[in-house]
């Protein structure tokens, strides 16, 4: 979700659903939220639209890596866009010990053709986590 809707302000499952309003979703059956069955009936939805959006093959390739994130989490730059962040910023968020936060740093200093993006995701370097 947060690579095919990443203008969304947030990717949980129920703000999906509130944020987008899914086709074919029956309000009620997707109630109460947080319960196994109306969980999955809800996600059927949201899945169905990415696959309507992207081949199943990318969806695959996508689950196996950290969540790119379109905008940062949290601290100074809280909120903004990656691009929009200064280059000492995404440098210094590219070793965070968070995951999702390090590979959107990683990946939009190789956006940017930054020469620090292969000394912060050198293969062999140590990882923070």
């Amino acid at each position: 979700a947060m690579r095919l809707w990443p203008e969304l302000p947030s990717f949980s499952n129920q703000m999906l659903r509130y944020q987008r309003r899914p086709a074919g979703l029956d309000h009620a059956t997707g109630l109460p939220a947080h319960r196994a069955m109306p969980d999955a009936y809800v996600t059927a939805h949201h899945l169905r639209d990415m696959l309507n959006a992207a081949p199943v093959e990318q969806l695959l390739a996508w689950s196996r890596e950290p969540g790119l994130l379109p905008r940062v989490p949290r601290g100074p730059h809280r909120g903004m866009a990656w691009a929009a962040v200064g280059l000492e910023a995404v440098r210094g968020l590219a070793r965070e010990r968070d995951p999702d936060v390090r590979f959107s740093a990683e990946t939009e200093l190789r956006r940017r053709g930054d020469q620090a993006a292969q000394a912060v995701a050198r293969p062999g370097a140590p990882t923070l986590l």
